[in-house]
């Protein structure tokens, strides 16, 4: 924009495709002045599939983020059931009879 268009307070100059290339002056806020750049778009209500990809592609999706992660939580939980396993056991022992006449022999 030229200094003496700002100067007469001239409209903004029209670029490409008819847009305006800056916002309304500060003298003209009522001019419905487009904006470059701005693309909506809209898609009709019956067009919309709602439950797309919620059958098969949601399993094979489920199933290829579980086999990636299985290999980072299954080994310690076997780990930790296998140590509550023999700690029940040998508390069950411990507690039992033969598991407190042995601990009274030694």
């Amino acid at each position: 924009m030229h200094p003496t268009q700002i100067l007469r307070n001239e409209d903004p100059p029209v670029g490409k495709y008819g847009k305006y290339l800056n916002k309304a002056t500060w003298g003209n806020l009522g001019v419905a002045t487009p904006e470059r750049g701005i693309i909506t778009y809209a898609l009709s209500s019956d067009r919309q599939n709602v439950l797309a990809g919620a059958g098969l592609p949601a399993l094979r999706n489920t199933w290829r983020r579980f086999a990636g992660q299985v290999l980072f939580w299954a080994p310690p939980l076997v780990a930790a059931w296998y140590a509550m396993e023999w700690a029940n056991k040998r508390n069950e022992y411990l507690n039992s009879k033969k598991g407190r006449a042995s601990a009274h022999e030694e």
